[in-house]
């Protein structure tokens, strides 16, 4: 029997929370509609100072979607989204999903092995890359399918005289921001500008239906293995709408977010390009976080609401400290995908005057299903509540139809309209975690409360979770073992003091190999993104195996943490 299944949650819902939100009546394309007409005048984005009002965002996604279908995206394609935050991926994403076709999210910073798997899995035929990319997008095999890539120079939506700085040889244009610099393209590439100038779509052309698939989002899952997540306009649009229930004394076309979340992750999808953009608020957006940037930004442009992770809130305290700059603006903030420490959540609600609170999700829940009161029964060292319209379980991870009881640890399964409805071509992948009646396995182990509180224990899955991202540790051991001088390797996630996980490598060298840790990491970092390769690599005689030969990474992980100096 489902010890929670009366929902004693609810009770600690702060005022105004409703028990359940109403089904999505519209799709995002509705939704992005209704906010160009409710907050016509009001300015949507803001990138480096340069601004979009709603009315020129619904403009600009007409015509980027008229020019996406004369390079012949149809309803049910997928389109490739390469890009870090900024105006032109708003409207991309937007304009893709107007044509009833589909969005595939990328890290721009992956490498072309990484990128290029994703789009073996997913099939793209078009894509629209960042500049700096589009030489490797361009570059892959023909068989795989890709014929038009669309370059996006980031800078053409930045003010003149950003625009004239970031070329200047001084130093702030060899700050960060001169990564965002025009790479050279050849004069035949089909370039983004091309797409605005388009003639605005006709408005009666075909729009897509509720139950339509809106995102293909790449997760590792609870498996290890890169799989495509299938999420729809409903599932989205349910979890935007769970987002502003939560929220109480949101202020629709008044609130100021600032996008430091990637949205090309699930976390920053949500919380940026769909809820922000539902409630019709400014959205500030940069393509990394800068704790200066963010700062500059916030003496003219006060944040509202900050969404984030524990190492941002931790480092913009510190930088606002010695900067002497306010954060008193930020009313709201809400921390996830990696564990938030109390001592960060004091230090946070000192210096803002606002609440900091912790949620938890999963790219499969669109992302999330869990989250703390923005109000006095928040709990701190917990992961809150089940959001509105969302029930949860606690089972026996060997045998999920054994439910748990109150304060028994246990996997934690999660339904809602938010749950996704399965892997992109992957039905056995699918069967694994969702089962009959809808219910999601999380792969987490939980404790929940008599009051419904949740609280992570600890992870079935062996995935590392570091700066919000995941990362599969079978990925960054192949990439060892690919070395010469590494005969085995085990790579493990170490508790780091932000919160989150370091990644740790433990090698066995090849007869007569000396370690040269800098060496191993500049060469994971060819075959890996920066936040894959092994913050620590450590040199063992020997791996502890199974009987049937598998490495035991938590006998890894426990003689790491044991050989680690308090």
């Amino acid at each position: 029997m489902n010890a929670f299944a009366n929902k004693p949650w609810l009770g600690s819902y702060a005022p105004g929370v409703p028990n359940t939100i109403p089904a999505p009546s519209e799709t995002l394309v509705g939704m992005i509609e209704a906010s160009c007409r409710l907050y016509a005048d009001a300015i949507a984005l803001d990138f480096f100072g340069g601004t979009t009002s709603y009315t020129q965002l619904g403009e600009q996604i007409s015509r980027v979607a008229n020019g996406l279908m004369r390079l012949g995206v149809k309803p049910g394609d997928r389109v490739a989204l390469v890009l870090p935050n900024c105006p032109q991926h708003v409207v991309a994403f937007y304009a893709v999903l107007r044509l009833g076709a589909i969005v595939v999210e990328h890290n721009p910073l992956y490498t072309e092995r990484e990128l290029r798997h994703q789009f073996e899995d997913h099939g793209a035929r078009v894509a629209i890359v960042w500049d700096k990319v589009y030489a490797t997008v361009r570059d892959f095999p023909a068989d795989l399918g890709v014929r038009t890539v669309v370059a996006v120079d980031l800078t053409d939506a930045m003010p003149l005289v950003k625009r004239l700085a970031l070329r200047l040889p001084i130093k702030q244009a060899r700050s960060s921001r001169d990564a965002l610099t025009v790479s050279a393209l050849p004069k035949d590439a089909v370039e983004w500008s091309s797409l605005v100038r388009a003639r605005k779509l006709r408005h009666n052309h075909p729009r897509p239906a509720l139950g339509d698939t809106a995102v293909l989002q790449y997760t590792s899952g609870t498996t290890g293995t890169p799989k495509g997540a299938i999420l729809t306009h409903s599932n989205l649009r349910a979890n935007a709408l769970q987002g502003e229930a939560w929220v109480p004394g949101l202020t629709p076309g008044q609130e100021v977010f600032y996008a430091v979340l990637p949205m090309f992750h699930a976390y920053g999808l949500t919380l940026c390009l769909t809820f922000a953009m539902a409630t019709g608020a400014r959205l500030v957006l940069f393509p990394k976080f800068d704790e200066n940037l963010l700062l500059d930004a916030a003496k003219h442009t006060p944040p509202t609401f900050l969404p984030a992770v524990p190492p941002i809130y931790d480092r913009l305290v510190t930088a606002a400290e010695k900067r002497k700059v306010s954060l008193r603006s930020i009313r709201f903030s809400i921390s996830g995908a990696m564990s938030l420490p109390v001592s960060i959540v004091e230090r946070w609600e000192t210096a803002t005057g606002g609440l900091l609170v912790e949620g938890y999700g999963m790219t499969e829940a669109s992302p999330i299903a869990v989250g703390n009161p923005i109000g006095p029964s928040r709990r701190p060292g917990t992961v809150g509540v089940p959001f509105p319209s969302t029930e949860i379980r606690v089972v026996d991870p060997a045998d999920p139809s054994i439910d748990r009881g109150v304060e028994e640890e246990g996997e934690l399964l999660v339904r809602g309209p938010q749950v996704f409805s399965g892997y992109w071509d992957q039905p056995s992948e699918t069967a694994k975690v969702l089962l009959e009646g809808g219910w999601l396995r999380t792969g987490d182990i939980v404790r929940v409360s008599a009051d419904g509180f949740v609280t992570i224990v600890d992870r079935i899955k062996e995935l590392i979770i570091t700066g919000g991202f995941n990362v599969s540790p079978s990925e960054v051991e192949a990439a060892l073992l690919s070395h010469p001088d590494v005969a085995d390797a085990a790579v493990v996630g170490l508790a780091s003091k932000n919160g989150g996980e370091d990644v740790v490598a433990a090698i066995v060298l090849t007869d007569g190999a000396a370690l040269d840790v800098d060496a191993l990491r500049v060469y994971c970092r060819t075959r890996l993104s920066a936040y894959k390769v092994p913050r620590r690599i450590v040199e063992v005689e020997e791996l502890p195996r199974s009987m049937m030969g598998k490495v035991l990474r938590r006998s890894v992980r426990d003689d790491l943490i044991a050989a680690t100096p308090n």
